[in-house]
């Protein structure tokens, strides 16, 4: 799979681990001993960061200086600001800022809105506070109770180009549902929805869970770039089998550069017996993502996207894979979000801090089954174009 590599400059080098040079340089904000983990840099360090006119402008075992703000991030987690790939923040008005107060510096919404309602979904992303696109779902209505697809009709191909056309600057991929009963034919539905994502040359996402046809059929219509989403979605059709083994069209769709994301969702998608299976394949996300909406917070399985992180954490993944799930790897996803996952000097100054409380938390799953763990990591602060962000 390519990979995006961060080049760092001697300059910039040099300000990671100099603080002398620090000495002159007048900073807006300095967030002040956190454990900076940041994956793009191979960074894991107890550290100062200084930001300036909105960018990263030094990493330092201590910054020798005063700023304008600074925010005292001691036994603290500092990170690039989470990147949510699988969304529906858009729906309504208040998705954005709370999940911006969660620690969600950019997001995608993904397929809450098909041609003929795109307009009103592009409104909200336009006037989030942080960067926000969307996917274009196939079914010109949207997500809709009947199914998105299930009458064949709506997954028209044409309707669907010129509704990207009209917002390129936007859309940013193409969605396709593969549910049975969401969808009549699951097989043709995504061969359109590829036809559309293949013409503007965007990322196609496809729903997996519970389709009629075979995941290993599916997955040969992705080409490089494409995602799979609700990839814990249990039988039928997973993307294990019935001896705990991940199929291996799954392991070559990974080979060819396709993609696995987690979008945790409400119904469904993640069981934890198919989880734990999934995990000991060492088969782990590329990307963490929540599949949230505004009224997540009340929803126990979800929370926010930090919740969704401490599930990894606690149940296979280290601390600086579940980073890297929600920072560096969507960023390499889409266009949009490439100069962000990064706290590389000069880059946005979008942040995320957080706590790692430990002590007794419940986990829960799509099917109200119950898991104990021992750490749960919080929103502390968000910091967006260099300003702290307000809390919701």
């Amino acid at each position: 799979m390519k990979r995006r590599n961060f080049i760092k400059s001697t300059a910039a080098a040099s300000l990671l681990f100099r603080p002398d040079i620090l000495l002159s340089q007048s900073f807006d904000l300095i967030i002040r001993s956190g454990r900076v983990i940041d994956p793009s840099l191979n960074l894991d360090i107890i550290a100062d960061v200084g930001v300036t006119g909105g960018r990263i402008s030094a990493i330092s075992s201590e910054i020798d200086a005063t700023a304008e703000q600074e925010i005292d991030a001691l036994d603290k987690i500092v990170v690039p600001g989470l990147l949510d790939i699988h969304a529906h923040y858009a729906q309504d008005s208040e998705g954005p800022h709370i999940c911006l107060s969660d620690g969600v510096t950019g997001w995608v919404d993904a397929g809450s809105a098909g041609a003929d309602n795109v307009d009103e979904i592009i409104a909200v992303a336009r006037s989030a506070p942080q960067e926000a696109r969307i996917l274009l779902n196939i079914g010109r209505k949207g997500v809709i109770s009947e199914g998105d697809t299930a009458d064949m009709s709506l997954a028209n191909v044409e309707v669907a180009k010129a509704a990207i056309a009209r917002n390129l600057d936007y859309i940013v991929g193409v969605k396709a549902r593969m549910t049975e009963g969401v969808t009549a034919n699951d097989l043709v539905v995504i061969r359109r929805a590829q036809e559309v994502a293949s013409y503007f040359n965007l990322p196609l996402m496809i729903h997996m869970g519970q389709s009629s046809s075979p995941m290993a059929t599916l997955v040969a219509e992705l080409k490089p770039g494409d995602v799979v989403t609700h990839m814990y979605a249990p039988p039928p059709n997973s993307i294990i089998d019935n001896n705990g083994e991940i199929f291996p069209q799954i392991l070559e769709a990974r080979r060819r550069g396709i993609w696995f994301d987690v979008a945790n969702g409400r119904v469904d998608h993640l069981r934890w017996n198919t989880f734990d299976a999934i995990m000991e394949t060492g088969f782990w996300p590329d990307t963490i993502s929540t599949d949230g909406f505004s009224t997540s917070r009340s929803a126990p399985g979800v929370r926010n996207y930090p919740n969704i992180m401490s599930k990894f954490l606690n149940f296979g993944m280290n601390l600086n894979a579940v980073v890297a799930a929600s920072t560096m790897n969507p960023s390499r996803i889409f266009p949009f979000l490439r100069d962000k996952g990064t706290l590389n000097i000069g880059a946005p100054a979008d942040i995320a801090i957080l706590e790692l409380r430990r002590g007794d938390f419940d986990f829960i799953d799509n099917y109200e089954n119950v898991r104990p763990g021992t750490m749960r990591l919080f929103p502390f602060e968000t910091i967006l174009d260099g300003k702290i962000a307000p809390r919701v």
